[in-house]
């Protein structure tokens, strides 16, 4: 049988312990895989297209790289695998306990705290959702980025944390973060206790999935996604891998929970010289 190629982001040294161990749980049902780790998602999207690895774990803003430069090259991808944690998240844009303002539009003028750049929880998302009530990030109000380790698209949350700690410090009036990030933050003690609240919340979105091109083996690929899908929490084997991953069970993929993504994607230009390189390459390949 061949051997499965999945492509992932080394964001963090459990990377490789939660590969290793799906590669050992694989091959223990008679499943030959492998995995391939990246310094960045723009570098696995590209390694993706050309045909280096099968699947690729993607970030939602890989995901969209991939759906769009898919296109330009003729191919299609889909989403076949998400974690139940990758479903429905929000973001929440936080202010200080004491802080007077009751509304975002209480934020003109006034300094807001973000994540990485191409972070969606931590930025894109959030800064849409002040965009879309009536201020201009970056004009209307000053936007504090946190660029660690950009290209990781945010999932380190280091520039996150940073962002946190800015509002803490009152550097600025508001800072944009997962809303579960909130509950860690207060639980590590970046935030303490009651001194911050919510002042809005984004509508739900999802988050990562394993992507797949459209010439991808389809036995192989239906192979590794019965498999994913068939993983068991009460298994003692991958419960400790799924645990490192953030889930209890993979559930199928699914599309339509990326709308706010691109919506900002677009409203930013997020992507627009990243996949103005990709159109010169495909106008050069072709």
């Amino acid at each position: 049988m061949q051997t499965l190629t999945l492509g992932a982001v080394a964001y963090d040294p459990k990377v490789v312990t939660i590969w290793e161990g799906f590669k050992s749980w694989f091959t223990d049902r008679d499943f030959p895989f492998d995995f391939v780790l990246y310094s960045n998602y723009e570098r696995l999207v590209e390694g993706h297209l050309a045909g280096e690895v099968h699947v690729a774990w993607n970030s939602p803003l890989a995901w969209i790289e991939t759906e769009r430069a898919a296109v330009l090259l003729g191919k299609k991808a889909r989403a076949v695998a998400m974690r139940d944690t990758d479903r429905d998240l929000t973001s929440v844009i936080v202010i200080r306990a004491d802080s007077k303002i009751q509304a975002i539009g209480g934020l003109a003028g006034k300094g807001v705290a973000v994540g990485a750049s191409d972070s969606p929880q931590a930025t894109l998302i959030p800064l849409l959702l002040i965009a879309e009530s009536g201020l201009r990030p970056g004009a209307d109000v000053s936007v504090e980025r946190h660029d660690l380790l950009v290209g990781k698209h945010g999932d380190h949350v280091g520039g996150e944390r940073e962002a946190a700690r800015a509002l803490i410090a009152g550097r600025v009036e508001a800072a944009c973060m997962l809303d579960a990030n909130l509950l860690a933050f207060t639980q590590e003690g970046t935030l303490r206790p009651g001194s911050t609240r919510v002042l809005a919340q984004t509508p739900s979105y999802d988050h990562c999935n394993i992507t797949v091109l459209d010439d991808a083996p389809i036995d192989l690929i239906r192979r590794f996604v019965d498999l994913l899908l068939g993983m068991k929490y009460e298994d003692p084997v991958v419960r400790p891998l799924l645990d490192l991953e953030g889930l209890k069970r993979w559930l199928p993929g699914r599309t339509e929970g990326y709308a706010r993504l691109n919506r900002a994607v677009d409203v930013f230009g997020t992507l627009d010289g990243w996949l103005a390189r990709m159109k010169g390459r495909a106008g050069t390949n072709g």
